[in-house]
């Protein structure tokens, strides 16, 4: 996927205010399968600022590479605010970043439900000391690729939340 200028403008403001704050950055993504972690090293000197990057794609990966606990997943489901939390909080846990994305969804076509329909996406922002931010979209049926573009710009802008959220203590 190519990304518009938009995009990048945005993503080189995150990698700016976080260079500026001496912030490091982690991406824990599903739905989005690394999206945002591409869009944010297709900026030159991204990896001043990006710390790493874990696709997450199934509910194994969740638990054995940022320690979402099974039965977390099990009583909420995949996508899901605690899913997202446990996330975004996980990537902290088991990196030296100091603020970490959660993305997970269901982008289509296929998938969803009545109670989790195509488009529904968690995204957390958590950051060291900091309350973890949340955000549940419902985005609809608006097409794969979109569905996962729209999840990355709303997670830049959690991003610069939590940058921005002056010290606020957890």
């Amino acid at each position: 996927m190519e990304f518009d200028r938009k995009l990048i403008r945005e993503v080189k403001d995150v990698l700016d205010r976080c260079r500026d704050g001496g912030l490091m950055l982690a991406t824990v993504e599903s739905c989005t399968g690394g999206l945002l972690a591409a869009a944010l090293t297709a900026v030159p000197g991204s990896s001043a600022v990006v710390e790493r990057g874990y696709v997450t794609y199934s509910n194994a990966a969740k638990t054995d590479m940022v320690g979402v606990p099974e039965a977390l997943i099990r009583r909420d489901g995949a996508v899901s605010e605690t899913v997202a939390r446990a996330m975004a909080e996980g990537a902290l846990e088991r990196s030296p970043a100091d603020i970490a994305v959660g993305i997970t969804g269901i982008a289509g076509p296929d998938g969803g439900t009545q109670e989790k329909p195509v488009g529904l996406v968690h995204i957390a922002a958590a950051r060291r000391d900091h309350a973890t931010l949340h955000r549940r979209m419902l985005f609809g049926e608006q097409g794969r690729d979109r569905i996962r573009l729209l999840a990355v710009r709303t997670a830049l802008v959690m991003v610069i939340a939590q940058i921005d959220s002056g010290g606020l203590v957890a």
